[in-house]
């Protein structure tokens, strides 16, 4: 394992965040856009987790070149689905969306009863069919269930598992779908060696980096708030447990998020 950080900086490589949430207010947002400028970043993925937060990802989005949106109800706000969804649906079909989600299921907390997140996740996954657009997949403690959906629903072409917190079992499980990979500081912590393991075992064309921030800052910055600039910590994270040239995560993290989410 190795971390060439210091023989790479003449080259400085460029990454994306594939998710991130960022503020509904677009002058906080524009500081925090910028700082990853400055960092290395060259665009990024604002995911939506209901219909406020998802009509300012797009309109920030349409704000910033530099900023793609995404339009869903994360499981924890399932629960919205009767009320909110005509809205998305319409929403989804906007220039600057470039995915649905994040959707699925989350069998930790249940802030949603399973019932509803799983009706939820089925019209997110036809949602993604029927627009063509990239799937965004939250899941927690329930992979078995999601996996089950997906099949009977039909995986799209396009499918994300957002912060991987699997092992390779469920890494191969996801591949063998056709999906990807995104990795978030969790790949930095002590305790994801599984985690870790995953990210070396995932094939090199289906593997992506995010911040997931405002959450899970990655080491050294755990326990502040994340932001978009420090999904280079993770790119770092993830070639060194690769033994892989930062350069060379950084180019097939960025081809993997242009198939995805900018490929039409």
């Amino acid at each position: 394992m190795t971390d060439d950080r210091d023989a790479s900086e003449a080259s400085t490589p460029t990454w994306v965040d594939s998710h991130c949430h960022l503020p509904v207010d677009v002058a906080d947002a524009d500081v925090i856009v910028d700082r990853a400028r400055g960092a290395g970043v060259e665009w990024m993925v604002c995911v939506g987790t209901d219909l406020p937060t998802s009509l300012a990802a797009v309109a920030l989005a349409h704000h910033r070149d530099d900023v793609f949106a995404t339009v869903g109800l994360h499981p924890h706000d399932a629960v919205h689905l009767a009320d909110q969804w005509p809205d998305l649906r319409a929403l989804a079909t906007d220039s600057r969306v470039v995915a649905i989600g994040e959707a699925g299921l989350d069998h930790h907390y249940e802030h949603s009863p399973a019932l509803d997140q799983a009706e939820a996740f089925r019209a997110h996954i036809g949602l993604a069919h029927e627009l063509d657009r990239a799937l965004v997949i939250h899941t927690r403690e329930a992979w078995e269930e999601t996996f089950t959906i997906l099949d009977a629903e039909g995986v799209p072409r396009r499918t994300i598992f957002h912060c991987f917190t699997g092992g390779p079992d469920e890494a191969g499980e996801c591949v063998a779908r056709g999906a990807y990979l995104s990795f978030s500081g969790i790949v930095t912590f002590k305790n994801a060696a599984d985690v870790r393991a995953a990210a070396v075992a995932a094939p090199p064309d289906r593997v992506l980096v995010e911040t997931d921030s405002p959450f899970l800052a990655p080491v050294p910055y755990r326990g502040q708030t994340n932001e978009p600039a420090w999904v280079v910590e993770v790119g770092f994270a993830v070639a060194a447990v690769r033994d892989q040239p930062v350069e060379h995560v950084a180019r097939i993290t960025t081809e993997a998020a242009d198939l995805l989410f900018r490929a039409k």
